[in-house]
């Protein structure tokens, strides 16, 4: 039996972070996935790095971690990609205008930068939107990321710092201070985190999570189309609400000349296949917003699973009932803008240092009440 201060099971974008958060603390770790890195959950992301303010927890936790990766920033490989380009939120009429000032005086309370876009302004910023646009907002530090390339540039800063990797090897089970792979293999540990994604409610069932399919679809190569992430002002309730099935317009540029169009979501639904419907409806509601989309070429489909909760908050701690057994799931679409903030509130827990945000709103206690 091989013995670790931190076995992690999962090895997306959050477990990743967590294992080099917690390497560089002179910790013995292991990461432990059934496949390779970043090839489920983490792949199906756009990489968008955004700070959004559906609630306070949820505001406090995307501005944080999209300061830590700021700081990151300097040290990513080119291959990761990371442009610092900005979101803008597209207010379609006077009355989601309403809804970029509303949102405008939040962040900018919460030392966000952030400004108003009227309508001129918003086409100067991107021409290609359809002409009757009423304004937006512009979010200015947001930015986009290559996750696949970020995954495993953190778990390559984590193997520098001693860090181990176990691919291909399945968990059977987790209990405290053990994980056991189903080739019966057992791994001891004094902490173990829990950062399987969608596959973590079966490996400890006290997590509520819910799945939620969503689709993508990448365009073949063009000049330059757009210039900051553009999505509508209506996403976050289409992400976050309680319909079984929604579409929402959310563009993002490429550094190829490609254009990343997003975003589904079916709710309770956990297979991969394509939803010709969904993908169609995806599809237009892109085109109602760019027209010009419609003369591009797409090159490539693709879906993926994210795990969500009933609150929209991921579960970040210790989990009742299993001692020295740890989350770090259920962030949904917002998994790669958190994955650095989930990794530092996971660490200061387990070190027992003061957290730099508030951590209770995330514990997975709230699952059980």
């Amino acid at each position: 039996m091989s013995t670790y201060d931190v076995a992690i099971v999962g090895a997306g974008i959050v477990g990743a972070a967590c294992a080099a958060a917690l390497a560089a603390e002179n910790m013995s770790v292991v990461i432990v996935d059934r496949d390779a890195p970043a090839t489920g959950t983490t792949a199906a992301g756009m990489g968008h790095i955004v700070v959004m303010d559906d609630s306070e927890a949820q505001l406090a936790l995307t501005a944080y971690s999209r300061k830590l990766w700021s700081e990151l920033a300097p040290e990513l490989p080119t291959s990761c990609e990371y442009q610092n380009c900005g979101t803008i939120w597209v207010a379609a009429d006077d009355e989601e205008l309403a809804e970029a000032r509303r949102k405008r005086d939040i962040l900018s309370a919460n030392k966000v930068d952030c400004e108003l876009l009227d309508a001129a302004a918003i086409h100067d910023a991107e021409p290609n939107l359809r002409d009757d646009i009423a304004g937006g907002l512009f979010v200015y530090d947001d930015s986009v990321v290559y996750q696949l390339a970020a995954t495993k540039h953190l778990i390559d800063t984590a193997k520098t710092a001693g860090a181990e990797t176990r691919f291909g090897f399945a968990v059977a089970s987790i209990t405290s201070k053990n994980v056991t792979l189903e080739n019966g293999d057992s791994i001891a540990a004094g902490v173990v985190i829990n950062a399987a994604g969608p596959y973590a409610h079966k490996l400890t069932p006290q997590l509520d999570i819910i799945p939620k399919k969503g689709h993508l679809v990448i365009t073949d190569r063009y000049p330059p189309f757009i210039n900051h992430q553009v999505l509508e002002l209506g996403y976050a309730k289409s992400a976050h609400g309680s319909q079984t099935d929604s579409v929402a317009f959310n563009v993002q540029p490429r550094p190829t000349g490609q254009v990343l169009i997003g975003s589904s979501r079916q709710l309770g639904k956990s297979d991969r296949l394509i939803d010709r419907d969904i993908l169609r409806r995806m599809i237009a509601r892109a085109c109602h917003y760019m027209p010009s989309l419609a003369r591009m070429s797409a090159i490539r489909t693709w879906t993926g699973i994210r795990p969500a909760t009933r609150d929209n908050l991921p579960y970040i701690g210790e989990i009742p009932d299993l001692r020295g057994v740890y989350a770090a799931v259920g962030h949904e679409g917002l998994g790669i803008t958190t994955s650095l903030g989930t990794a530092a509130l996971l660490r200061d827990i387990i070190l027992d240092r003061e957290t730099a945000i508030p951590h209770a709103p995330y514990s997975p206690a709230r699952s059980l009440a």
